[in-house]
């Protein structure tokens, strides 16, 4: 790990293979998001499609 200051801001270098063992742990951390039912998804696209089309 090495340290680099460019203008008076601290940054590190890491190896890739660290990056994205990283990368990888952070991903397991976060909560998917929550799936819609089919109803809830055709309501939403339906929404969607209104909005779309009053923007035309």
């Amino acid at each position: 790990m090495t340290q680099i200051v460019i203008d008076k801001k601290k940054y590190v270098l890491i190896p890739e293979k660290e990056y994205h063992a990283l990368q990888l742990k952070a991903a397991l951390k976060t909560k998917p998001q929550k799936l819609l039912t089919a109803m809830q998804a055709r309501a939403y696209s339906k929404k969607l499609i209104r909005k779309w089309a009053a923007e035309k």
